[in-house]
């Protein structure tokens, strides 16, 4: 499943499948059926309008990064931070050695800000590695250099370093929180992913209040056209698309009970 999840995304992507349309045409033309060739020609040139010009990827990530807004005020009594990996760089520390975040880094520098406010709080960091090869390392054994850092001392961090995705992250989450007795727990992720993750929790029954971070949106965008800023508004409909598929597959697989799990628990 993981591996089948890594190649549809490879295809399924804006970019990716306006190159497969093109090509597609390409090949119908010199196959001799020119107006097949013209429509899937035509829809790569859509695709790449709606990714590269418009507001679309802004509107839709939006969508899902207002769904659970964060809570006011830190929850009383909070014993665990639930922090989901995908922040770091780990390719790039696998040849240049430190630490490195990629645009997600919100998640774990919120959570050093909390368990600092919150200093018996225990620090559970679900994160493999993620990528094909298997060969780098996942953002759970980065944070366990990261947190000593800043002055976090490793008695209270707790590793699921074996998931690579978001149900596996959910799946293993569980295990170790009652392995350690845990409840009452904030669980950090960016804001956008945060309703397919609140989806798979309550799925299996793990009780969490949603503490989003990472926000890529200003809650303002409304559909249009944006001529300024091409590459942005393709990186943003790209995650929102791949975010957006991943609701719909989990909800169709049974993984979660709603396609946009809301606010209030079933």
């Amino acid at each position: 499943m993981f591996l089948l999840s890594k190649i549809f995304w490879l295809l399924a992507q804006p970019l990716s499948l306006a190159f497969a349309l093109v090509l597609s045409g390409f090949v119908s033309v010199v196959a001799g059926y020119q107006r097949l060739g013209l429509v899937l020609s035509g829809l790569a040139a859509l695709i790449l309008f709606v990714a590269l010009f418009t507001t679309t990827g802004s509107v839709l990530l939006q969508k899902l990064e207002n769904r659970f807004p964060r809570p006011p005020a830190l929850p009383a009594d909070v014993s665990c931070l639930i922090v989901l990996g995908g922040a770091f760089e780990n390719e790039v520390m696998a040849t240049r050695g430190g630490i490195e975040f990629n645009q997600a880094a919100d998640r774990f520098i919120e959570a050093l800000r909390i368990a600092r406010l919150l200093p018996a709080a225990r620090i559970l960091v679900s994160g493999g590695d993620g990528s094909l090869s298997g060969s780098f390392e996942g953002d759970a054994d980065a944070a366990e250099r990261f947190f000593p850092e800043f002055g976090i001392p490793l008695d209270r961090l707790i590793r699921e370093d074996a998931s690579r995705t978001t149900f596996e992250n959910a799946a293993n989450t569980k295990a170790l929180l009652a392995q350690n007795g845990l409840s009452n727990c904030l669980l950090i992720t960016s804001a956008f992913h945060m309703p397919r993750a609140i989806g798979l929790f309550r799925n299996l029954g793990i009780a969490v209040t949603p503490w989003a971070t990472d926000y890529r949106t200003t809650g303002k965008a409304s559909p249009g056209l944006d001529f300024t800023q091409p590459a942005l508004n393709a990186q943003l409909t790209t995650t929102a698309v791949r975010e957006w598929i991943g609701l719909a597959a989990y909800s169709l697989t049974g993984r979660t009970s709603a396609l946009f799990p809301s606010v209030e628990s079933p």
